[in-house]
């Protein structure tokens, strides 16, 4: 394991930083709908990636206080994204499920940062954009530690 605390390593890790919370940044920008939160675009990506889930279930995947995600979720389901059902097993919890007009916003969100960095990409030499390309597992990886 590298020593991260001090010389090249460190530096490394710091740059790394860096890059991907200006890039971050920039993608932030790049929305299809402006009212929306972060927080909540989000939310939505959860559902998206994991299915229903409960606002429990929810609060502890985007790691908020439940009371926090109870008012998330009313905020989604009032703009017409996501819809409370009864929970199956269980009568005092509710299940959040995404609606159609959350799948289609969020197919048009995921497009337009696509095209956005694609339009980044094409400024890179080809051995930059291998690197890129190689290095993209490992950054899903480190997204999910």
């Amino acid at each position: 394991m590298p020593d991260l605390s001090h010389g090249d390593d460190a530096a490394a890790v710091n740059a790394l930083r860096s890059a991907v919370m200006r890039l971050s940044r920039r993608l932030k920008h790049q929305r299809v709908d402006e009212s929306l939160s972060p927080t909540e675009m989000s939310v939505l990506g959860t559902l998206a990636r994991c299915g229903r889930a409960t606002p429990g279930e929810l609060a502890r995947k985007e790691h908020v206080q439940p009371p926090s995600m109870t008012r998330i979720v009313a905020l989604l389901e009032a703009k017409g994204l996501v819809r409370l059902d009864p929970h199956p097993d269980d009568r005092r919890q509710k299940v959040v499920t995404q609606t159609e007009q959350a799948e289609a916003m969020l197919e048009e969100s995921r497009r337009k940062r696509n095209a956005f960095l694609a339009s980044l990409v094409e400024g890179l030499d080809e051995d930059e954009w291998a690197k890129l390309r190689a290095a993209a597992p490992v950054l899903e990886k480190l997204a999910h530690l």
